[in-house]
């Protein structure tokens, strides 16, 4: 209806068996009486007041924002907050023009966006938004009023894909279908798709996985540090996981699921945008964005900016060159034109 561990690849292949072995049933009779084992979620740090003037021009934003996205086809960046008690609000900021505010009639957990729209996604489905016109669809998902979508994006086929607080992820086979359901995880935390691939990321049990294009299958797993919390998928075929808890940048290979590179980042890594040319990790002590060069096998900082308060959402435009840093505290968004041209 529509309305300091062991090496990196010893490390890896075991956790691979480990969850991938759990996650089928191999670890329990019942495996679906077994929630698997989980620890504390990481969350990013706190921030302190700023005490440097933030890079480029910061604009207002209402609320506190805590996803952003960048949209091509209108220029326009796109975050996600809280609005009045049960619904939410979608904040547009074109490249020129005047920023404006799109009603959520319910509260909306997750944004992906392609083509001009926006897919948030609710408690039974998720809503379409056209960032142009600002009009609003929802979808319900057939046979999932009450599932807590926390989740979702989309695939190069253009199919959907939501993941829950109950630990399954939902394939969509048409706007309101489920053509396949994988429940395998504590819960699904983020999603992010190569291709027809999906990547989810679980923090409490600091995995990610990938589920294959039928949706069906989990075809690997592996730790993802001592507490990831983000993660952001980039046009090389890279996934970027920012490990919180332990403090480094996590660059994983899809095909198969590989950890290719750890690298140290202090100070509460957290935001994360991944792009063409460099990868942009948010330092949540300390108020910073840093920008990797991943093109050599190791990440090498090129560029940073001090940030505004609470950096926890970074997009980034392709075209123009652009940096989105985007408050969690209600500091607003901060724009850095040419932001990977040192300074």
């Amino acid at each position: 209806m529509k309305t300091r561990v062991k090496p990196a690849g010893q490390l890896a292949f075991c956790s691979a068996l480990l969850l991938v072995a759990c996650g089928v049933g191999a670890c329990s009779s019942n495996p679906a009486d077994t929630p698997p084992p989980t620890i504390t979620p990481a969350e990013a740090a706190v921030s302190p007041p700023t005490t440097r003037p933030p890079a480029g021009q910061v604009r207002p934003l209402s609320g506190n924002p805590f996803a952003a996205l960048f949209d091509p086809a209108t220029a326009s960046l796109v975050a996600l907050a809280p609005d009045k008690p049960g619904t939410a609000a979608l904040t547009v900021v074109p490249a020129d023009g005047a920023t404006r505010s799109v009603a959520l009639p319910a509260a909306a957990t997750a944004i992906a966006g392609a083509d001009g729209r926006v897919y948030a996604a609710t408690r039974g489905g998720y809503f379409a938004v056209d960032v142009a016109t600002g009009r609003v669809d929802r979808f319900d998902v057939d046979g999932q009023a009450g599932t807590e979508f926390t989740a979702i994006a989309r695939r190069a086929d253009g199919r959907l894909v939501l993941g829950s607080a109950d630990g399954a992820v939902y394939t969509l086979g048409s706007d309101t279908t489920v053509a396949a359901q994988l429940k395998i995880f504590a819960r699904v935390d983020a999603i992010v798709t190569q291709g027809d691939t999906a990547v989810v990321l679980d923090r409490g049990q600091t995995s990610v996985t990938t589920v294959d294009a039928s949706g069906e299958k989990a075809q690997h797993a592996l730790r993802a540090g001592e507490g990831a919390t983000t993660l952001a998928a980039d046009s090389m075929g890279r996934v970027l996981v920012a490990d919180t808890r332990g403090g480094a940048l996590l660059v994983f290979g899809t095909d198969p699921l590989m950890l290719r590179q750890r690298y140290p980042v202090r100070g509460a890594p957290y935001g994360l945008a991944a792009t063409s040319q460099l990868a942009w990790v948010s330092q949540t002590e300390t108020n910073t964005v840093i920008g990797y060069d991943l093109s050599t096998g190791i990440p090498v900082e090129k560029v940073r900016y001090p940030t505004v308060q609470q950096p926890n959402s970074l997009a980034f435009d392709e075209a123009s060159g652009t940096l989105y840093v985007v408050s969690g505290s209600g500091a607003g968004v901060q724009v850095i034109p040419n932001a990977g041209v040192a300074r």
